[in-house]
């Protein structure tokens, strides 16, 4: 049975940010997920978790100054002590809450960085990254993000994030793999899940409509064709739900009790 986690950062607006857990599991979701949990202290978020019933599966490590227009450190050089000091904040909420994949933004490239410069840096940082986690029992996820929601992003593209993932060559650095970006950037989607989930190096995946990043049954993707592609592939991961409600979270689950059925 494929197992689907609310995202809280976009889901349940309609409710604060901590009682988007006990929405989630009214509607019967045993996982959630969010981008940025930092502004609780983890004890709080671990509170109202535990009351909800369910279980935290993925967060962003922070992405260094948002209101500056960061988006992930990892790849940018000069700024390691930063993106060291966000992953050991990611972790010490991902002991408290019990979540097992933290997600580690690559960054936006700096008009005057060469790609090699780039690289370098993040396979230094990733590795450094990855064996803290692993002390720890966590996976780290890097995510090909596209460059229409976040213009200049350093990774966008499947095969790039594979590659990365086999040169770190770290048991616990995998590919956080977005459907969404996946059919903006590249389409092929279904080919693209048959040849990365039988490698492993997948370790969650994302998915919303595209274009407008609503519910899964608005837009262009058939996702009632993905989800049988899904079972037929036995992925037995978490799928998190990353969209924009387009009304009320609760009265658009339509396309999740028709999955469950």
């Amino acid at each position: 049975m494929l197992k689907f986690a609310a995202n809280l950062s976009m889901m349940y607006q309609e409710h604060a940010f901590l009682d988007r857990y006990a929405a989630a599991a009214s509607d019967g979701y045993t996982g959630v997920e969010c981008m940025f949990p930092y502004e609780e202290p983890a004890a709080f978020v671990r509170e109202r978790m535990d009351a909800a019933g369910v279980s935290q599966v993925l967060f962003n490590a922070p992405p260094g100054v948002a209101s500056q227009g960061d988006r992930g450190l990892a790849a940018l050089p000069g700024r390691q002590s930063e993106f060291r000091a966000g992953v050991e904040q990611a972790l010490a909420y991902a002991t408290t809450l019990s979540c097992s994949n933290v997600h580690v933004m690559a960054g936006i490239a700096p008009a005057d960085a060469s790609r090699q410069t780039l690289l370098d840096c993040y396979y230094e940082n990733l590795d450094w990254a990855a064996r803290q986690a692993r002390s720890v029992g966590v996976t780290l996820l890097i995510e090909p993000i596209n460059t229409r929601d976040i213009p200049g992003y350093f990774l966008n593209r499947q095969d790039d994030a594979h590659a990365i993932v086999q040169a770190v060559n770290a048991s616990n650095l995998k590919v956080q793999m977005d459907l969404y970006h996946c059919q903006i950037v590249e389409g092929d989607v279904t080919t693209k899940l048959r040849e990365y989930l039988p490698t492993g190096r997948v370790g969650h995946l994302q998915i919303a409509g595209v274009p407008l990043r609503q519910e899964p049954d608005r837009g262009e993707l058939d996702y009632g064709w993905i989800f049988n592609v899904l079972r037929e592939l036995e992925y037995a991961g978490w799928i998190g739900c990353e969209y924009r409600p387009a009304g009320a979270t609760s009265a658009g689950l339509r396309w999740l009790n028709a999955a469950r059925a």
